[in-house]
């Protein structure tokens, strides 16, 4: 009897702890989407960096030559010479510019010996005239001669002063402080009026000159700012502004020259120094731009880079991208557009179509 009656009341226990268990459990909570980090393309954050290799020229160059021909009999300034505005830098030999400054003055001194002969004898027959000694046709004739006379002075007047001035134009000279960049006469050369003997480099306005490829020039805007360092100066940087912008190709490297004004100039920069040009692209994705990313936003399926990009119902789908480069846990790739959202880590846990939820990196 005691037994049954155990034995029933162990069958209640466990029928009321199972009911009990039965009744405590919850219904399980909604799995939430995955929570990813992301990146929007076009940001400052994966702008791409492109540098450029440059050198350090003058604004401004002067290819001189001399206005007057003759061969070359000194040369006062070497390949990299510094001068001064009016120093000269070559002359050519002055002797037959001399004989003809000679022969001009000479012709001066005659022509003036007849104009003052013809005025001596105008006068003399305007005398003759007024006491009806001759007629006014011979007056007329004299003074015709005295006419041709003053118009031949003023003539060789001006012939001598002409070449008074070829005798002066056979001293080339500096037209601005500046430094000599090339050289192509020598002493002893027969040059032309009008041949580049030399080119000066304008000390005054430096500038930074690059040659950029056809597919990157978009990004290089008249006014827009850049960095500039300079290998020679430890590394240097300093801001430069992008002054103009070639509007031809050259021919040759298919490159666009770009110059960049440096208003504020480091300390110790010179002519021909190495400089380096940082161009931060604002447009990433735009025609093939790189874009920066975190090494950890590639999911690498064979041989082929993608990345998850977070579309607008909040959905990852692969996309494939191009990789340019990388180091340093970064990646530069192509491939993708301004305002793609893109995942930077956790990229093997998704799938294809998979909700998730973004923190976003772009803070």
């Amino acid at each position: 009897m005691s037994r049954s009656y155990t034995a029933a009341s162990l069958v209640v226990i466990f029928a009321a702890m199972i009911t009990l268990s039965g009744c405590g459990q919850q219904p399980a909570d909604k799995e939430l989407p995955q929570l990813v980090k992301v990146t929007t393309v076009g940001t400052g954050q994966n702008a791409s960096e492109a540098q450029y290799a440059g050198e350090v020229r003058g604004r401004y160059e002067s290819n001189l030559a001399f206005q007057a021909g003759g061969r070359i009999s000194a040369r006062n300034v070497q390949l990299g010479s510094r001068v001064k505005a009016g120093d000269v830098l070559m002359t050519v030999d002055p002797k037959d510019a001399a004989q003809s400054v000679n022969r001009s003055q000479a012709a001066v001194e005659s022509a003036k010996a007849q104009m003052d002969l013809a005025a001596s004898n105008l006068s003399r027959y305007q005398a003759l005239y007024q006491q009806d000694a001759v007629s006014a046709a011979v007056l007329d004739q004299y003074s015709t001669a005295y006419n041709q006379a003053v118009a031949a002075y003023n003539q060789s007047q001006a012939t001598a002063a002409q070449e008074t001035n070829l005798l002066s134009y056979t001293n080339l000279t500096a037209d601005a402080d500046g430094v000599i960049s090339a050289l192509s006469g020598e002493v002893g050369q027969v040059v032309a009026a009008g041949q580049t003997v030399l080119t000066l480099v304008h000390t005054g306005d430096l500038e930074v000159q690059i040659n950029v490829p056809e597919n990157k020039v978009q990004n290089f805007v008249i006014g827009k700012e850049v960095s500039v360092s300079f290998w020679a100066l430890q590394g240097q940087h300093v801001s430069g502004t992008i002054r103009e912008v070639s509007p031809m190709a050259n021919p040759t490297s298919r490159t666009y020259k770009v110059s960049i004004s440096l208003p504020n100039p480091p300390e110790g920069m010179q002519l021909g120094m190495t400089a380096t040009v940082t161009n931060l692209s604002q447009e990433a994705g735009a025609s093939g731009q790189t874009i920066i990313l975190p090494l950890s936003a590639i999911y690498q399926t064979g041989t082929q880079a993608q990345v998850w990009v977070v579309g607008s119902d909040k959905t990852v789908t692969l996309k494939n991208v191009n990789v340019e480069n990388f180091g340093d846990n970064k990646v530069k790739v192509t491939g993708l557009k301004n305002g793609d959202r893109v995942v930077t880590a956790g990229v093997h846990r998704l799938n294809e179509g998979q909700t998730v939820r973004t923190e976003s990196e772009d803070q």
